[in-house]
């Protein structure tokens, strides 16, 4: 495909893209090129904590890459020192291991319990995980997520009915599929969220440990309750289990506090976090207990893990995310589109709204998700990006930062949407 001056055949062809090159972008917006702006609402799947190139992380890449940029993760570097400290002291949990992306972090939670199982567990290896979970696209993490189409195989799953994906299976940007890449990776069956009998049933000699995100952004933005994820803590420690927290989309601030698991009150055995760690480039990190903290020389690394471009990054995004004021803005900006959203629910006779602090998520009741996403961009004079990760919602992940009036904009461009489409 040709747009414009832009050659794309170069590029893998493994997702749906639209006919647009960004070129540029500043807080709550981007710019394609042809010049036109667009108001963003996804952030790179909450990605871009502070907004499109912030300054805090412009000038941290800047005094970072005129110092050093990658020794080798053979050796220790100060930044990357500095960085696994201050999560360390910030979420209770003393070691930490950098990484790239929340699917390498997540893989490496699974490596660790898996370990941990071996040595302390006579061999256990399974985790359980939920049915509609997401935790990335290796082949271990799809393995252990729930995602409509890819839990093919595994050795069990919990009695009952598991919740169908609305829509047929059609998942976000047009994702279909069935079967891929078996044999999967054994040693995942799946409970259902907030069914506490249902991870019950599931426990025997070979569970090690029970992984999960607090809140499920792929499925719909569905949280875990707090009185679940305090059962659940109570259901390891009462069986000898791991719990594993894949806070990956929901940590860094964007529930309102720094990490999800604060608000529930359920301290995690081992954590993962991504996405807004890095602000908008590829930073992730595998916290664990010290007691769990089990991996020998050999057993996990990578190249770029640790690498000080990338840790200087992450210590501008906590100097800014941090901070109790901006969580508690967090929260503000959270009940403001809450508001917003319920308003617009009322008006168009919408299903409803759900979520925590900025990651929300608007069940329109009907299929019609991908109609709006289409819709909203091709908006004029200004396009509007959302996300539809099912067919009958729309799921919301602005900047951390992000001013009223942009949630003002988004709602008031929404509610002509609605009108137009439904």
């Amino acid at each position: 495909m040709k747009i414009d001056q832009f050659e794309t055949d170069a590029l893998m062809d493994v997702a749906a893209r639209p006919p647009v090159v960004f070129v540029e972008g500043r807080g709550s917006w981007l710019v394609d090129h042809t010049g036109r702006r667009y108001l963003d609402f996804v952030q790179g799947w909450a990605v871009n904590a502070l907004g499109h190139c912030p300054p805090e992380i412009a000038s941290a890449l800047a005094a970072q890459a005129q110092r050093l940029v990658s020794p080798s993760p053979a050796f220790f570097n100060d930044t990357a020192l500095a960085l696994a400290r201050r999560l360390a002291r910030l979420s209770g949990l003393s070691r930490v291991f950098l990484a790239s992306s929340g699917a390498e972090a997540n893989e490496g939670a699974i490596k660790l319990a898996r370990k941990w199982g071996s040595l302390h567990k006579g061999g256990a290896y399974e985790i359980v995980t939920f049915a509609d979970g997401f935790h990335g696209r290796t082949l271990a993490t799809m393995s252990a997520s729930g995602k409509a189409g890819w839990n093919r195989s595994g050795r069990r799953a919990a009695p009952g009915p598991l919740r169908a994906p609305a829509g047929g299976g059609r998942e976000a940007n047009g994702d279909e599929h069935i079967g891929l890449f078996e044999p999967k990776v054994p040693g995942f069956p799946k409970a259902r969220l907030n069914d506490l009998d249902s991870v019950r049933a599931l426990i025997g000699p070979r569970t090690a440990a029970v992984m999960l995100e607090p809140i499920q952004g792929e499925a719909g933005v569905v949280p875990a309750t707090g009185a679940f994820l305090r059962a659940l803590r109570a259901l390891c420690d009462e069986h000898g289990l791991l719990l594993v927290l894949d806070e990956v989309q929901t940590g860094v601030g964007r529930t309102g506090s720094l990490f999800a698991f604060e608000q529930a009150g359920a301290t995690p055995d081992i954590m993962t976090l991504g996405k807004g760690l890095g602000g908008g480039v590829p930073l992730a990190a595998l916290l664990a207990k010290e007691q769990v903290a089990c991996f020998a020389h050999g057993d996990q690394g990578g190249t770029y893990c640790g690498n000080p471009l990338m840790a200087a990054v992450g210590n501008a995004v906590l100097d800014v995310v941090a901070q109790p004021q901006f969580l508690a803005g967090v929260a503000e900006r959270g009940a403001y589109l809450q508001q917003h959203l319920q308003r617009l629910a009322g008006r168009h006779g919408l299903a409803g709204e759900r979520g925590s602090g900025l990651l929300r998520a608007l069940d329109l009741g009907a299929p019609i998700g991908p109609a709006l996403v289409d819709a909203a961009r091709e908006l004029r004079p200004e396009g509007l990006l959302l996300n539809s990760p099912r067919p009958h919602l729309l799921r919301f992940m602005p900047r951390l930062n992000v001013p009223l009036e942009d949630i003002d904009r988004l709602a008031a461009l929404l509610d002509e949407l609605l009108a137009q489409v439904r």
